[in-house]
């Protein structure tokens, strides 16, 4: 089993940054592909953005060029950097694990919200 602990969202201006993160528990971290997933309201639940164990990245055309995911496997967490946040960036975002067995864990869910 595997926690993820998700914290960074919050309430944000249009064109404002955040930066979520996402603590995982054990030790077996750098085996995990991570990625970041969201839902808004009456939506289904997207991937925003993923990230190897290896470090490859791969991004939701919407989120493209403001937003990075990175990890830090000494830490045990991956990040999420968001800039230039839209209104449609609101939603709940939800840190996601796979082992290499095909087993899948989520975070609680972090509310990002983007209003003036």
């Amino acid at each position: 089993q595997v926690q993820l602990v998700e914290s960074g969202g919050g309430l944000v201006q249009p064109g404002g940054s955040l930066r979520l993160s996402c603590v995982a528990s054990g030790s077996m971290f750098r085996f995990y592909d991570m990625a970041w997933y969201r839902q808004a309201p009456e939506k289904q639940r997207e991937l925003v953005a993923g990230i190897s164990r290896g470090g490859s990245t791969k991004y939701v055309d919407s989120v493209k060029g403001r937003f990075t995911i990175s990890r830090d496997n000494v830490k045990n967490t991956v990040y999420l950097q968001m800039n230039s946040l839209k209104p449609e960036d609101t939603a709940v975002y939800y840190c996601n694990a796979e082992s290499t067995y095909g087993s899948r864990y989520w975070g609680q869910g972090s509310q990002v919200t983007v209003s003036s």
